[in-house]
């Protein structure tokens, strides 16, 4: 049997007879009034006219990759799957062009063919282009940062139905806000990402004890173009991965040795030992202990998406934190003195990454040199209360919550620890006065 593509596993039809949306993780449904998925700028445009005659409020789901209710309404739901494809690949300018609701993957393959890449990438690929940006969805990089600042311009259709096209030299200031605008400005349609001629990027993964790798931190990220680690709780043992650019030859994983780390390992084990630990609570830091030392190290060299990416099908949620880099190890070691004291049972990994400071208003990495520290949890298993405590942790430190992720920051919080929060708020309330695109989440983080 094949497998339906992420963006049709969230709809469902309800008993009442309409539709009901329900994120990746499970942990998020809607209802909407209302539900299309227009193929074109032109009838996305329509869809919002309407929608605004009606009264209707509007939201855009992509895969549901977020675990907020970010993309839930009561009003018209915007589904992504007819609005994809890509709209031009300029060689010269270095640039594609491609509608909101494509697949990173689709995206990826297709630069991959054209010999071209993106800069840098999450670890998964399959939201959606504009899902991705909107939300802030970023991997680890020195110099290079998220999605959203690889963007070079988009196309928003605004409240009154009207289509806007921004960029730096075009609408500059909603350029700005809307390169992560949380949906909260409008409907993109589609965006143009800087490319540039395809890599190999060569992958070392191997284990590190947890005061090694905290305290050569520093000097791992500056000498390495991506670095990141895993730290699993109840242990000292944390795995790394450092990606760098190679002259060659490509030297994949062979197909035996990727699909046992990657799929029976990573994926079918691991949603074994994880239903486990949920059944049986107590034998989670014993498992935890056990997976560390099965860590094992590895190199291989690859193009970008395929060393960038992983296939993630274990259902989980997950609280991310962007924090100055400088606080970050600090902060980390607090986490493992809070998991260390409590009763607390944590079957997934904390995961720790970089960005490069950038100039977008409400991008977690706006202004400081960052380090994200993510905690996750299976899906069903309690998180509340060790999220909350990791919580308290991270916004001792100055930290931003992820914008997809769960959090339970407001705006009077936010507006703290954004420079240019009011910055966005200027530009929400001039496009969208009659808060046509908010929802119960925008209201939380960004206010009435």
């Amino acid at each position: 049997m094949n497998a339906q593509p992420p963006s049709s596993r969230t709809a469902r039809t309800s008993r009442r007879g309409g539709t009901t949306w329900q994120n990746w993780a499970g942990n998020v449904t809607a209802s909407p009034a209302r539900t299309v998925s227009p193929s074109s700028t032109a009838g996305l445009a329509e869809a919002v006219r309407r929608a605004a005659e009606d009264g209707l409020s509007v939201k855009a789901a992509g895969t549901g990759h977020s675990f907020t209710a970010a993309a839930a309404t009561e009003g018209m739901l915007i589904r992504p799957e007819h609005l994809v494809g890509i709209r031009e690949l300029d060689r010269e300018a270095r640039t594609v062009t491609v509608a909101a609701g494509t697949p990173l993957k689709h995206l990826n393959e297709t630069l991959a063919a054209a010999g071209l890449s993106l800069t840098n990438m999450g670890d998964i690929m399959e939201q959606t282009v504009s899902g991705a940006v909107s939300t802030g969805t970023h991997g680890t990089g020195r110099t290079s940062a998220s999605l959203a600042a690889q963007v070079t311009g988009l196309e928003l259709v605004c409240a009154d139905g009207s289509v806007m096209r921004c960029s730096e030299a075009e609408n500059a200031d909603v350029f700005a806000a809307a390169r992560l605008g949380l949906g909260a400005l409008g409907v993109i349609s589609e965006l143009t990402f800087a490319v540039e001629p395809e890599f190999l990027l060569t992958a070392r993964e191997e284990p590190m004890s947890f005061d090694q790798v905290t305290s050569d931190f520093d000097q791992l990220v500056a000498e390495n173009e991506h670095f990141e680690f895993y730290w699993f709780p109840h242990t000292d043992g944390c795995n790394t991965k450092r990606n760098n650019r190679a002259a060659g030859p490509a030297q994949p994983l062979p197909r035996v040795r990727g699909w046992v780390d990657d799929e029976l390992l990573s994926n079918g084990v691991f949603q074994a030992v994880c239903s486990l630990g949920a059944a049986a609570p107590a034998v989670v830091s014993s498992i935890a202990k056990i997976s560390s030392r099965a860590l094992s190290a590895r190199t291989y060299t690859d193009i970008p998406y395929k060393v960038f990416t992983t296939p993630r099908r274990v259902r989980f949620v997950e609280m991310e934190y962007a924090l100055p880099r400088e606080a970050a190890m600090g902060a980390l070691r607090e986490l493992k003195e809070l998991v260390e004291r409590s009763r607390f049972q944590v079957s997934f990994p904390v995961e720790v990454r970089t960005a490069p400071a950038d100039g977008i208003p409400l991008s977690t990495a706006q202004g400081r040199e960052t380090a994200y520290v993510a905690v996750h949890m299976y899906r069903g298993s309690p998180h509340e209360e060790y999220f909350t405590a990791a919580e308290r942790i991270m916004t001792a430190h100055g930290g931003r919550p992820h914008w997809g992720k769960l959090h339970s920051r407001d705006a009077g919080y936010l507006a703290s620890v954004y420079p240019r929060f009011e910055e966005f708020v200027r530009v929400r309330d001039r496009l969208d006065p009659d808060r046509m695109f908010a929802n119960d989440y925008l209201r939380r983080v960004l206010g009435e």
